[in-house]
């Protein structure tokens, strides 16, 4: 009889003590075509992390129209960001993980590994694990790549590793970080890139933190994704003072994107504000996303060209979006600081 629980093929040592670090973003489609956004968004759209809508009326309105719809259109942006060695947020973060474990080699040697995976799409969660299974691991650390905790991205990735992990049958150690968003190396980061491009492009007359919008009912429930970006910015603005690049209440503005549907989410919203900004006068605005860890479709697409669209066309003079952090050697510090706590600990 076949047992419903895997395990590792061949002998378990048990004198080992070998770590997995597993980082995890959300994902992108496998090609910038309409076939390959429809598997991803089906997968994306499907988790009920994501959308709260009962599922039988939700999933009438995803195959009946959102999937006969969305991703052509979508294929379309994905296109205009895609590169020669495929999407950005994948590219990112290989480059991200490779710089993590050479980080983590120098300190650890050969007792951890690490690895990337994605929420949606691959390389998956589940793949990922299975491939440390069979490497024989003990621990496992895993760290979602959101800065700020939401449930559709931090909670959803949890639900992933715990299907897969109830399929083992020896289950390691593990320690499941689920966010970051005030740790000082992180914010140094940040406040890195808005001096760097203050030096490089002058003082704008708005500086504009734009996080990932999160429909208001989530805030409502209980998700604590809104304080997290609001304690993220009070950081941020702390940090640059520090730095004596004071910004008034009057600098700076704290905004979220990205929403979907006909809903009422986070507020203000980003494309909103820059058009009132354009036109009460801001003409030159920086903008920065700090709940992106790596550049992705969210900020190539839609902050740098579609919302420079909105506040050029309301009057707007300047526009200059600031990069995610990326594979940055400070953010890479960052990373190694916010993992550093759980592996001392094994």
């Amino acid at each position: 009889m076949k047992s419903r629980f895997s395990a590792r093929e061949g002998e378990l040592n048990t004198d080992s003590n070998k770590t997995a670090v597993l980082l995890t973003n959300l994902g992108s489609p496998e090609k910038p075509e309409a076939s390959a956004l429809r598997h991803y968004l089906e997968e994306f759209l499907s988790d009920p992390r994501v959308v709260e809508i009962p599922r039988f009326i939700w999933m009438i309105i995803l195959h009946g129209i959102i999937l006969r719809i969305r991703p052509k259109k979508s294929a379309k942006l994905y296109q205009s960001v895609w590169t020669a060695a495929g999407a950005p947020l994948l590219v990112i973060s290989q480059a991200q993980k490779e710089k993590v474990a050479a980080a983590l080699a120098k300190k650890y040697g050969d007792d951890v590994i690490v690895d990337m995976a994605m929420r949606y799409g691959q390389p998956s969660i589940s793949s990922v694990l299975q491939k440390f299974q069979q490497q024989g691991i003990d621990n496992l650390v895993v760290l979602p790549l959101y800065p700020q905790y939401a449930g559709p991205t931090t909670a959803s990735t949890f639900d992933a590793v715990t299907q897969e992990l109830q399929q083992w049958r020896y289950v390691p150690s593990v320690n499941f970080i689920n966010s970051y968003h005030k740790n000082v190396l992180y914010i140094t980061a940040l406040a890195n890139t808005v001096c760097e491009h203050f030096d490089r492009h002058g003082r704008p007359d708005k500086l504009v933190l734009s996080y990932h919008g999160m429909p208001d009912l989530f805030h409502q429930w209980g998700d604590p994704y809104y304080d997290f970006c609001q304690s993220t910015t009070d950081a941020l603005i702390a940090e640059l003072a520090s730095r004596s690049l004071t910004l008034s209440t009057d600098d700076f503005v704290m905004t979220f994107q990205s929403r979907f549907g006909k809903a009422k989410w986070l507020q203000p919203y980003t494309d909103e504000t820059l058009a009132s900004l354009a036109k009460q006068g801001d003409k030159h605005i920086a903008i920065i996303s700090p709940a992106f860890s790596a550049d992705c479709l969210e900020t190539l697409e839609e902050l740098e060209h579609e919302n420079r669209t909105v506040f050029m066309q309301a009057g707007g003079e300047q526009y200059h979006y600031i990069a995610a952090l990326n594979d940055r050697a400070d953010h890479i510090d960052a990373l190694v600081d916010v993992l550093t706590p759980a592996l001392t600990r094994l």
